[in-house]
């Protein structure tokens, strides 16, 4: 199988690294291609993700994405590399997990999967300025989109603990998150043995602090659902270690949720449990769910024996983390 890895900026560089290396002992004889992507390359070449990039990435059998640096401000010419991967590939499906560690900083019993529509809403890419003084931008709902992820929602939880929440703003948002809750609801009723409830995103902004152990797979638009998913990661440890899966028809990325981190950046510190988690979703996809299997137990047996990088309280260095999950396969 052929493994496309795209580091990109930052830590990005550090954290898919250390999960090649975790990947590269399992002894799954995995042919890897590198990538370019980022800012940085962009700053180079005038282009963020260039089409051998593209053509890369559709002809392996998966890709493991690093972190991105994303400019505050517009600049010419730029565009976001993981945005430009999920609309060529058509990567629909953001699966965010988020499962309690073996350490102290973790919340016990908790085991969710946040299923985020992937493709447009927020992110659909149509901001204009009015004029000087109003920019907008336009959120784009559609049938087709929210049914779609709706499906996938509930075929994970037929393989999970069959429950699902739908997530919206339609009490507000009665045109587009109307649209988006009436189809949830729709697909719904193709799964009886999926027990089905609905939420609006400010409630479940605050149950999902209060009691993340009642939940099991939450479906939502595509901005509600960054936001929530970055907000549960807070419950086990933080984006360091949260792992996160863009899944299409014929392909599919994997990505720690965290970003550059140009602060830590070529210091050897960052956390690649984020990483090497996306590479155990990645082995999950390509169905190896043994190695995937001893991918966790790595990292599990890894927090056990107390080995802590510096975001989780620890001294470890992103080298000695890597060793650790190796040691524990």
């Amino acid at each position: 199988m052929r493994i496309c890895i795209i580091p990109g900026d930052g830590v990005g560089q550090e954290v898919i690294s250390a999960a090649r290396r975790v990947l590269e002992a399992l002894n799954l004889n995995l042919d890897f291609v590198r990538a370019d992507a980022g800012f940085v390359h962009f700053q180079k070449t005038g282009d963020a993700i260039p089409n051998t990039t593209l053509e890369t990435v559709m002809s392996c059998d998966a890709t493991l994405f690093g972190a991105t640096s994303s400019p505050m401000t517009r600049v010419e010419g730029y565009r976001s590399p993981i945005l430009a991967l999920r609309k060529a590939l058509d990567l629909y499906a953001n699966l965010r997990p988020v499962q309690s560690l073996p350490a102290q900083f973790s919340r016990e019993n908790i085991d969710l999967l946040i299923v985020r529509e992937n493709t447009e809403g927020m992110y659909a890419g149509r901001e204009r300025a009015e004029n000087d003084e109003t920019m907008i931008a336009e959120r784009v709902i559609t049938k087709r989109a929210s049914e779609r992820i709706a499906r996938i929602a509930f075929q994970h939880a037929l393989r999970r603990r069959k429950r699902v929440t739908i997530v919206h703003k339609a009490n507000v948002l009665k045109l587009t998150d109307g649209l988006f809750r009436e189809t949830c609801l729709n697909v719904a009723r193709e799964f009886p043995d999926v027990e089905t409830k609905e939420m609006l995103v400010d409630a479940m902004a605050m149950r999902l602090i209060q009691d993340p152990q009642n939940f099991d797979v939450i479906v939502t638009t595509n901005l509600f659902g960054d936001i929530l998913s970055d907000e549960a990661s807070a419950l086990i440890g933080g984006l360091g270690v949260a792992p996160s899966g863009n899944i299409g028809a014929t392909n599919a990325v994997f990505e720690p949720v965290h970003g550059s981190a140009p602060d830590i950046a070529g210091k050897g510190i960052a956390n690649p449990i984020g990483a090497i988690l996306s590479a155990a979703m990645m082995l999950e996809y390509l169905e190896l769910k043994d190695a995937a299997a001893r991918v966790r137990g790595g990292v599990k047996r890894a927090l056990e024996r107390n080995m802590l990088t510096r975001d989780l309280g620890g001294r470890a260095t992103t080298d000695e983390m890597t060793r650790a999950v190796i040691a524990n396969l």
